[in-house]
C-alpha cells in the first residue's frame, strides 16, 4: 500500500510538472502574441518555472492531494501555488535578464493560466467519481421539500448528488429567517419560511407541484413550530422526516467484498415526540451547579432508572470528587455504571446493590462513604403496579425516603435531595399518598434545619412525567405501533404534564443550587418547608399524543391505526395537578421554577407516624395500613379494600 501511494504522489508531481511546462507558452502567447522568444529561451526558462511550482507546490503538498475529493482548501492551496510560482518566474527572468514579455501584466496572466491547468485535471477527477455511490434504480426520485437553509441543506443535497440513483430530488427550500427568502442553495429557490409550511403547500398543491414529503435538514426546528410545519403537512397528507445526522451523510460504509448496491446513502429518520414537547431553553445556573457538585462525595439513590440515571449523567459531568450509583436492580445499575465508565472516565465511582428499605445496610454504607450530596430518585413509580401492591410502595416510597434522609443526616450530609411527583398532589392512588407521606417527612426535616440555623438541608423537587421513562405511556404507544396497533388510552379526556428528562433534571440541579442555603434570592417560602415545583408548561391530551404518534410513524390515526380507550385504571385520575388547593404556586427569580407550602408537621410526629404505617405494611396488614393512610393524608380516600373511590 505505501508502494500504491509513492507512485501516486510522483505521478502527480510529473502531471503537476507537465502543466507548469505547458502554462508558460500559454502565458506567453496571451500577453504577447505577436511576440515569441527565441528557442534557447524555452530551454531555460520551462525548466525554471517547473522547479519554481515544485518549490511552492511541495510546502503546500500539492503532490499529496487525492484529486477525487479535491475541494476549496485544495483550491486554495492550488491557486496559492499557481502565484508563488508566477511570482518567482517572473522575479528569476527579472535578475537573469533575458526576456521577457513587453506586457507588464504577464506574473498575473501566467498565474492564472498555470491556476486553471492546475484546477481542471482535479475537477475533472472529482465530477469524474461524482455520483457513483448507491443501487441502481428504475424507480423515480421523489419530490421533497426541505426545511433548512444552512448547511444541514447542503450536506443533504451533496449527499443525495452524489448517490447513481437518488431516492429523493429536492424541489424547494423552506428557511426558519425571512431575510434568506429569493435566495437559491445549489440552484433549488428558499420557497419562504417554515411559518409559511401552510401557505406555501396550498399553493404548490394548486400548482400541481404538491412535494411527495417534507424533510428538516436543521434540529433547531422544535416544539410549537414543530408542531405548527407538522400540522401544516398533516392537511395535505404527508409525511415529515429528519435528514440524516452529517456523519451519517458520508460515504457509505461496507465491509470488505460487499457490493456497493447493499443499501443506499441516504437514510432518513423519523421525527420523535419529544421534538414535539421540547421547550425553550431556561437559562441555568450552571456556575452554581458547578460550585454545588464539585469536589463534593455525592450519592445517587435509584441510579438505574429514568430520573436517577440521567442525575447521574449530569452530576459526573460536573465533577465530583466521587460518584455513588445506588440501586436494587441488578442489570439497571450494570448499565448506568458502564455508560459513566466510557463517558466520564476520570470521575471516581461505585455502583452499590441495596434496598432503601433495609434501615441497617444504608446507615453502614452512608457512614462508609459519608456523602456531602444525596439525590433520592429510588421509589415505586408505576400507579396501577403500587394499587396491586400497595403496602410495597408504603414501604419503598415513605419509609425507604425516611431511612436514607435518617441515614444521610446521621453521616454528617449536607443537602439531600428529594425527587417527588405531581401524584402526590390530592392523591387518588397509594402511590402518590406515599410520595405524598415522604414530602411531608422531608418538608419537616428541612423547616427544623431551616430554622434551627443547622443540620441538612432537604430540598423537595415534585414534577410530571418525563417523556420516555420507564412504564410511561409513549415506550407503550411505541411498542404499540411496532405490533400495527391498536394504541390504548385509558379516557379520551386523560391529560398529563410532560417534560423531558434533561430538563427536568436540569431543573432539579437549579433547585438544588436555591436550596441549599440561605440566599438573599431564595424564595421565603423555603423556611416553612416549601416544595419547589417544576413549571410543566400546559397538560397535554393523552389521546391527541397518541393520534401525533401515530402521524409521525406515516400513518392515519383510526384509519391504519386504531386508538382504543380501556378506561380508567385502579388509582388514576384524569387531570394531575402540580398544587393542592391550599398550597398556591409562588414564583421564584428562576426560570422553570415555583414554589408551594403545604402543610408541614413536626419531624418527630411525622416519622413515627411513618414507622406505624410501615409496621403495618411489614406485618401485612393491608386493611390497617391503608386506613392509617388515609388518616395521615385527608385528601386521599382509599377504601379498605384496595380500590379508589
Amino acid at each position: 500500500m505505501a508502494a500504491s501511494a509513492r507512485d501516486r504522489i510522483l505521478l502527480n508531481l510529473a502531471l503537476d510538472s507537465l502543466v507548469a511546462a505547458l502554462a508558460l507558452p500559454a502565458a506567453v502567447w496571451l500577453a504577447a502574441p505577436g511576440a515569441w522568444p527565441p528557442a534557447l529561451w524555452w530551454a531555460a526558462t520551462i525548466p525554471g518555472a517547473i522547479a519554481a511550482l515544485m518549490l511552492v507546490g511541495v510546502p503546500l503538498r500539492l503532490p499529496q492531494q487525492y484529486w477525487r475529493f479535491a475541494s476549496l482548501p485544495e483550491a486554495l492551496s492550488t491557486t496559492a501555488a499557481a502565484a508563488g510560482a508566477a511570482l518567482i518566474t517572473a522575479i528569476g527572468l527579472h535578475w537573469s535578464g533575458a526576456w521577457a514579455p513587453p506586457n507588464p501584466g504577464f506574473p498575473a496572466i501566467h498565474a492564472l493560466v498555470l491556476a486553471a491547468l492546475l484546477a481542471a485535471p482535479r475537477i475533472a477527477a472529482r465530477l469524474r467519481h461524482a455520483g457513483r455511490a448507491g443501487p441502481l434504480s428504475d424507480t423515480p426520485a421523489a419530490p421533497v421539500l426541505l426545511v433548512g437553509a444552512g448547511d444541514g441543506a447542503d450536506l443533504f443535497i451533496r449527499a443525495i448528488g452524489q448517490e447513481r440513483s437518488p431516492a429523493y430530488r429536492v424541489t424547494g427550500i423552506l428557511s426558519l429567517r425571512s431575510r434568506q427568502l429569493g435566495r437559491r442553495i445549489h440552484g433549488l429557490p428558499i420557497l419562504g419560511t417554515a411559518e409559511d409550511a401552510a401557505a406555501i403547500l396550498d399553493q404548490l398543491r394548486e400548482e400541481g407541484r404538491l412535494p411527495a414529503q417534507i424533510i428538516l435538514a436543521t434540529p433547531q426546528l422544535q416544539g410549537l413550530e414543530l408542531q405548527r410545519l407538522l400540522d401544516a403537512a398533516d392537511r395535505h397528507g404527508l409525511p415529515v422526516k429528519r435528514a440524516p445526522t452529517p456523519t451519517a451523510l458520508g460515504p457509505a460504509s461496507r465491509r470488505p467484498g460487499e457490493r456497493a448496491e447493499a443499501e443506499p446513502r441516504v437514510t432518513l429518520r423519523r421525527v420523535e415526540i419529544e421534538d414535539l414537547l421540547d421547550r425553550p431553553q431556561v437559562p441555568l445556573d450552571r456556575e452554581g451547579m458547578a460550585r454545588l457538585v464539585q469536589g463534593k462525595r455525592v450519592l445517587v439513590t435509584g441510579a438505574g432508572g429514568t430520573i436517577g440515571g440521567e442525575l447521574a449523567r449530569q452530576v459526573a459531568a460536573l465533577g465530583p470528587a466521587s460518584l455513588t450509583l445506588l440501586d436494587h436492580g441488578e442489570y439497571v445499575l450494570y448499565e448506568i455504571d458502564l455508560e459513566l465508565r466510557e463517558r466520564h472516565p476520570g470521575v471516581p465511582r461505585r455502583a452499590v446493590l441495596a434496598d432503601v428499605r433495609d434501615s441497617a445496610r444504608m446507615g453502614r454504607l452512608m457512614a462508609e462513604i459519608r456523602p456531602e450530596l444525596v439525590f433520592h430518585a429510588a421509589a415505586l413509580k408505576h400507579v396501577p403496579m403500587v394499587e396491586n401492591d400497595p403496602l410495597e410502595g408504603l414501604l419503598t416510597n415513605a419509609l425507604g425516603t425516611r431511612i436514607v434522609a435518617d441515614a444521610a443526616r446521621a453521616a454528617g450530609c449536607s443537602l439531600m435531595v428529594f425527587i417527588s411527583t405531581d401524584k402526590a398532589v390530592n392523591p387518588t392512588s397509594v402511590m402518590g399518598a406515599s410520595k405524598r407521606l415522604a414530602e411531608m417527612y422531608c418538608q419537616a426535616l428541612d423547616r427544623g434545619a431551616r430554622t434551627s440555623g443547622t443540620g441538612m438541608r432537604l430540598v423537595t423537587v415534585r414534577f410530571g412525567n418525563v417523556l420516555g421513562s420507564t412504564g410511561s405511556v409513549v415506550p407503550l404507544f411505541r411498542r404499540q405501533l411496532e405490533r400495527g396497533g391498536p394504541l390504548t388510552v385509558t379516557h379520551p379526556d386523560m391529560r398529563r404534564y410532560f417534560m423531558t428528562v434533561r430538563e427536568a433534571v436540569g431543573l432539579v440541579l437549579q433547585a438544588s443550587v436555591v436550596g441549599a442555603t440561605d440566599r438573599q434570592d431564595q424564595p421565603p417560602e423555603l423556611r416553612e418547608g416549601g416544595i419547589f415545583v417544576l413549571d410543566m408548561g400546559d397538560p397535554v391530551k393523552i389521546v391527541d399524543l397518541a393520534r401525533r404518534m401515530i402521524r409521525l410513524a406515516g400513518l392515519r390515526p383510526e384509519e391504519d391505526v386504531e386508538i382504543r380507550f380501556t378506561g380508567l385504571r385502579p388509582g388514576e385520575k384524569l387531570f394531575e395537578e402540580l398544587f393542592h388547593g391550599q398550597e398556591p404556586p409562588s414564583p421564584t427569580n428562576f426560570p422553570g421554577l415555583l414554589v408551594a407550602v403545604p402543610r408541614t408537621t413536626d419531624a418527630g410526629e411525622m416519622g413515627r407516624a411513618i414507622d406505624g404505617v410501615a409496621a403495618l405494611a411489614a406485618a401485612g396488614d393491608r386493611k390497617g395500613a391503608l386506613a392509617r393512610l388515609n388518616a395521615l393524608v385527608p385528601e386521599f380516600e382509599h377504601e379498605l379494600n384496595g380500590q379508589a373511590p
